[in-house]
């Protein structure tokens, strides 16, 4: 299971953010529990949470499904992977598309330029070393508005955020696929 267990005592405001989270997505959140341990760091990544971008303009639905997926494999994160994915198909996407995010997607027609773009941007993003060659950041400044610049790679940040932090702290998928 976890590297370490959940706190015996979550305190009181921790326990209902917990308890919401865990009726919107129906599953039994390990990642809010654990980080009860340390009150701020669960409040953090919960207010994080909260301002995540759901939709802005041409950063739809399937773009941001899509920058969240493949930063998930990228970093290859069992329980992002998990919940990245779930149900991508009400986001408009394929399942050869979703298969191509873990390797070619160039020779996947049914994908546009910019969201071709945006899936090689956010590999930069997920890979270590962060090395971002100039013609590549100008091929996403030409494509994207300074603010789906902005979407788009805090987004993909902040699943290396909780990549990093739940594979830290050894937590397994929650079974959104199941």
């Amino acid at each position: 299971m976890t590297f370490i267990p959940q706190p015996p005592r979550i305190p009181f405001l921790l326990k209902v953010g917990i308890l919401l989270s865990e009726r919107i997505t129906g599953k039994i959140m390990l990642p809010p529990r654990i980080l009860s341990w340390y009150p701020k760091a669960a409040i953090g990544s919960g207010v994080m949470e909260a301002f995540v971008a759901h939709e802005d303009g041409r950063m739809d639905k399937r773009m941001l499904k899509l920058i969240r997926m493949t930063a998930s494999y990228t970093v290859a994160c069992p329980f992002c992977v998990d919940m990245n994915s779930h149900e991508y198909r009400k986001h408009g996407i394929t399942d050869e598309e979703a298969q191509s995010l873990r390797g070619d997607v160039e020779n996947v027609s049914s994908f546009s330029e910019r969201e071709k773009l945006a899936i090689a941007y956010t590999r930069l993003i997920s890979a270590t070393p962060l090395k971002f060659h100039p013609d590549m950041v100008d091929k996403v400044k030409a494509a994207f508005t300074e603010r789906e610049f902005v979407i788009l790679a805090s987004t993909a940040a902040q699943v290396n955020f909780w990549a990093r932090l739940i594979q830290g702290l050894g937590i397994p998928p929650a079974g959104f696929g199941d």
